[in-house]
């Protein structure tokens, strides 16, 4: 489930015009590290990631998702972000 997992956030990555740098995850939870123009809204990225694999994963696991998930829900409806990079250069005035 994992490896289409995957599959699903790399196709809507692709559609910002984002990369997945690293994946990894368990039964309950993914780790994802995505590189992102800043012209992007990570809520808006992150609401399409959920959706789309969310719908994706039902149609291909439905059997095993509707024993695990009988409320109807895959996704909490929150998440974390941070941000990382290179430390900023200070010039001098």
């Amino acid at each position: 489930m994992l490896s289409s997992l995957r599959a699903y956030f790399e196709k809507v990555c692709a559609g910002f015009d984002c990369e997945i740098k690293e994946f990894n995850g368990e039964k309950d939870h993914v780790h994802l590290l995505i590189n992102y123009p800043p012209t992007v809204a990570i809520s808006k990225l992150v609401n399409s990631l959920k959706g789309v694999s969310s719908r994706m994963l039902r149609k291909e696991y439905a059997e095993e998702l509707n024993r695990i998930y009988w409320k109807g829900v895959l996704w909490s409806p929150s998440y974390f972000a941070g941000s990382g990079g290179g430390a900023a250069r200070r010039y001098p005035y």
